[in-house]
């Protein structure tokens, strides 16, 4: 068996899971890949492998990446020191200049080459490419007593999607791989969150699925089990409540945020976890935590 089948172990037999693999044919899924993934070849081209055989079923993949990590080691490989405020980056005019390099060139393209590699045919745009996404600039008030708004340089939010140009690139027959760079009115290029920029553009799309590949198998109660389901009212009760806290209170927003905005579901799952995405969409129970609208 090859390793591109490998996932079929999981998901059961191909006949368990082609009733799956319908219920996506000819709907967008947007796929957020970060984290420790994108550090190791063999998640890369796992997840290569992925969507291509999305699209082969005949879904619509659309890819957007992060790629923190890496951007740190560039600038410390050019000598650029970096500042953070609140664990967030300030991103000054040199810094944007490597961001900008380091996501809408390396990243991007190596995931297209992955991909492509795969037997896929995709294409490496940026948020700044068809004014895909407009960015504004991000303001940040400090998590002390102070409360002072700290100027954290060209970091933005998407105030709108144009999803024209993904529209196209699907038509086409191709998958966008998307780096997450806005241009603002102001003709400033912006470093967004890639799981804001992944929320945002699953809204604007209306993807039947938000897929965010993080570095933990999804949400988890106070007892540290995973929750595999979640309505929107229930996982703001867990923030409120606290049982969810630090970096996946951004997470589980962005979902909710993206079910909002008109994405049908979203989820949060473990892209460590070697073809977590066809184990999650092609198998009954999946594996991560699935965030829908209230009933």
């Amino acid at each position: 068996m090859s390793e591109q089948e490998n996932w079929l172990e999981k998901a059961g037999t191909l006949v368990e899971a082609l009733p799956y693999m319908r219920r996506y044919a000819g709907q967008p899924v947007v796929v957020k890949f970060g984290g420790h993934a994108m550090g190791e070849q063999s998640y890369i081209d796992a997840f290569a492998a992925d969507m291509m055989l999305l699209r082969q079923v005949g879904a619509h993949p659309v890819v957007v990446h992060g790629g923190g990590p890496q951007i740190g080691a560039m600038l410390q490989r050019l000598q650029i020191e970096s500042t953070f405020v609140d664990g967030l980056r300030i991103t000054d005019e040199s810094t944007i200049s490597v961001v900008e390099m380091v996501l809408a060139g390396g990243i991007n393209k190596a995931l297209v080459s992955a991909i492509g590699s795969a037997g896929g045919r995709a294409v490496g745009i940026s948020g700044k490419d068809g004014h895909l996404i407009e960015a504004a600039k991000l303001t940040h008030k400090r998590d002390d007593a102070s409360a002072k708004e700290v100027d954290l340089g060209y970091v933005g939010y998407p105030r709108k999607v144009n999803p024209e140009v993904i529209h196209a690139l699907v038509q086409a027959d191709m998958i966008p791989v998307i780096a997450p760079i806005g241009l603002g009115h102001d003709r400033q290029t912006y470093n967004i969150n890639a799981d804001t920029s992944a929320g945002a553009i699953a809204g604007a799309i209306q993807a039947t699925r938000l897929l965010m590949l993080t570095d933990v198998a999804g949400v988890k109660d106070k007892s540290g089990a995973l929750i595999p389901q979640l309505t929107i009212s229930e996982a703001k009760a867990l923030i409120a409540d606290g049982t969810v806290s630090g970096g996946m209170i951004p997470k589980l927003e962005t979902c909710i945020n993206a079910v909002e905005e008109g994405a049908e579901a979203a989820v949060i799952l473990d892209g460590r976890t070697l073809h977590a995405v066809l184990v999650e969409l092609f198998t009954e129970h999946g594996i991560g935590t699935l965030i829908t609208a209230d009933s």
